[in-house]
């Protein structure tokens, strides 16, 4: 796995990020099973660039906690049988052969003020984003409640195994 990681901000986290979110994503690699090496880019910045990109991306004026910019376009959640079809040849990275999952930004300021209100670390609030954000690179939605119960479970089962609880 490839993981392009840009910090924008000027202040130390308490852990390495980098670390961090490389575990999660190959976490969720793993419990998807997805069987190709995978390169993800994770931005971390400010409220005011993802307030910017959430606007210009998603026509919603206001901050936001994390973005996902999935590369791929799923027929289903982590389906990757039609990756081996000519549909799925524009998903590879043609140096790498990777599998161009997309990009993940997480604002750090709305990650601490979250950890806070839910009483856990930033560590915690971190690793969660990045694991929501990777199932929604996968093509997982929480649209309707069945999604979403999908999507707790496999963020909740991730961060579990990776040991990364509310502490």
């Amino acid at each position: 796995m490839t993981l392009t990681f840009e910090n924008e901000q000027d202040f130390d986290l308490g852990f390495d990020p980098e670390e961090v979110a490389a575990a999660v994503i190959n976490g969720v690699l793993d419990q998807e099973a997805c069987p190709y090496e995978a390169e993800v880019e994770l931005i971390l910045t400010d409220p005011e660039n993802i307030r910017t990109m959430n606007r210009e991306h998603r026509n919603i004026d206001r901050e936001t906690d994390v973005l996902s910019f999935p590369m791929v376009d799923y027929p289903s959640p982590a389906s990757f049988d039609f990756l081996e079809t000519e549909e799925g040849d524009d998903c590879f990275n043609p140096d790498s052969g990777e599998l161009m999952l997309g990009d993940i930004v997480i604002s750090v300021a709305r990650a601490r003020a979250q950890a806070e209100e839910y009483g856990h670390s930033l560590r915690r609030e971190f690793a969660f984003l990045v694991a929501h954000s990777m199932l929604h690179l996968l093509g997982y939605d929480h649209m309707t409640p069945e999604e979403a119960a999908v999507m707790e479970a496999k963020q909740e089962e991730v961060l579990q195994r990776l040991g990364i609880t509310r502490d």
